[in-house]
């Protein structure tokens, strides 16, 4: 491995935004797509711009459960994507290890690692997922596949 953890994070966001693309997806194919599943979309996508903020990413400001419409879920997964990209290509090895301070959505002055930053924003977006294909089912829906070994194997992800 050329870079060790920053290529295996990197191959871990690459998959986070394809999953979030194909539930999108789903989300859009809906007949009636659920309040609750939009509204949980919305929230992956703000958290997403929250990390890349406290990370020192020079994004917009946005709430971190805002109130988005389907169409501007997809604009935001796409921008997200393209933002990640960015960030990659200017990490270093080195940086992994750097401590970022912020103060969380309880007003709580906290310090963590950026690896475990990214680690959690890929777990993060999955948990979401995984309420939103729950959602969907109960609704009548079919949801996305988003298993990363499934992204892996169709060449999603390389």
């Amino acid at each position: 491995m050329p870079n060790g953890i920053a290529d295996y994070l990197r191959k871990n966001i690459e998959y986070d935004g394809w999953a979030n693309r194909e539930t999108l997806l789903s989300l859009k194919n809906a007949v009636s797509c659920p309040e609750k599943s939009l509204k949980w979309m919305s929230h992956i996508i703000g958290a997403e711009f929250l990390w890349l903020k406290r990370l020192g990413v020079d994004v917009r400001p946005m709430a971190v459960w805002p109130e988005l419409p389907l169409v501007d879920c997809e604009t935001n997964c796409e921008e997200l994507s393209q933002i990640w990209r960015g960030f990659f290509d200017r990490l270093s090895p080195d940086m992994l290890d750097e401590k970022i301070t912020y103060t969380n959505s309880l007003n709580e002055p906290w310090e963590s690692r950026v690896e475990d930053v990214l680690t959690h924003v890929v777990m993060h977006s999955a948990y979401h997922r995984g309420q939103i294909a729950g959602d969907l089912r109960a609704s009548g829906e079919t949801p996305a596949y988003t298993d990363f070994i499934h992204a892996v194997r169709r060449g999603h992800v390389a």
